[in-house]
């Protein structure tokens, strides 16, 4: 015969557990010895071994009570449903951890994994991580707002990416964040980056620096993004607005004197991210 004590070490609870489940009518309480003790049979650790691995499973208390008093069939099937959900329940925190680990990659958060290459590619290639940083939080709109056009536009991105010249603004424009909004520098930086696109323009025509066709309101929503990240950039898009071009996200060709109507349309966040 066994004391509290040792049954509760043996079915590896507490001896509270087991006043628990005598409180609860789980565990029936023996009769006190002539010591004043109460003494517990072999029966009694398996009982409280069947409590302790319900209730462990997350069966509430009064279901444990019920699963103690059926017969075997009944408390199988039981015990497979148990089984099922709780294998149920792996699998949505298995989910859990794939979005936490997401969430701790950074760029993986809602982002396909072609386009965290992408990012990944522009790392390689020395552009600073501040510029991708803002590549990323322009690619995160887009990719929720028309997931089926980022193929598309991850296309022309890498195809843009092989121009050296491309990667070389992109260096510059790293620089350029370290400046002030009135820093003489950014009128060189809009020189060449109007020069860049009037020459990719000529070679490859206007529809290739159009890259993004989005809405007005939302590519005015991604400038903001843009914008507030880096406020040298939109001291550069006024300057550029002076050398043809015009826009962040929505690039457009303009008459430099009128400043107003534009030739070409199009999406292109190759030079402004």
């Amino acid at each position: 015969m066994l004391t509290i004590g040792e049954l509760a070490s043996y079915a590896g609870v507490t001896v509270r557990a087991v006043r628990h489940y005598h409180a609860k009518g789980l565990l029936p309480e023996p009769e006190r010895d002539r010591s004043g003790y109460r003494r517990y049979d072999a029966g009694a650790v398996i009982d409280l071994i069947r409590i302790r691995t319900l209730a462990e499973a997350g069966v509430p208390l009064a279901r444990v009570r019920e699963l103690l008093q059926a017969g075997e069939e009944e408390f199988a099937a039981a015990v497979a449903d148990i089984d099922r959900r709780l294998r149920a329940e792996i699998r949505e925190r298995q989910r859990h951890r794939e979005r936490i680990a997401r969430l701790a990659a950074g760029d993986s958060l809602v982002l396909p994994p072609e386009v965290v290459e992408f990012l990944d590619r522009l790392r390689a290639l020395g552009v600073d991580e501040r510029i991708v940083q803002i590549e990323r939080d322009g690619w995160i709109p887009l990719a929720v707002h028309s997931p089926e056009r980022v193929p598309e536009w991850l296309a022309r991105k890498r195809e843009q990416v092989a121009d050296q010249r491309l990667i070389d603004l992109y260096r510059t424009l790293g620089q350029a964040l370290d400046r002030g909004e009135d820093d003489a520098r950014l009128a060189e930086l809009a020189d060449e980056l109007a020069g860049y696109l009037t020459r990719v323009a000529d070679e490859r025509g206007e529809d290739y620096v159009g890259d993004v066709d989005v809405d007005p309101p939302f590519a005015k929503l991604m400038d903001t993004l843009a914008f507030d990240a880096v406020p040298p950039a939109r001291r550069l898009i006024e300057l550029l607005r002076e050398r043809g071009w015009t826009g962040w996200t929505k690039l457009e060709r303009v008459d430099p004197q009128g400043c107003g109507q534009s030739t070409a349309a199009g999406g292109h966040r190759s030079a402004g991210r």
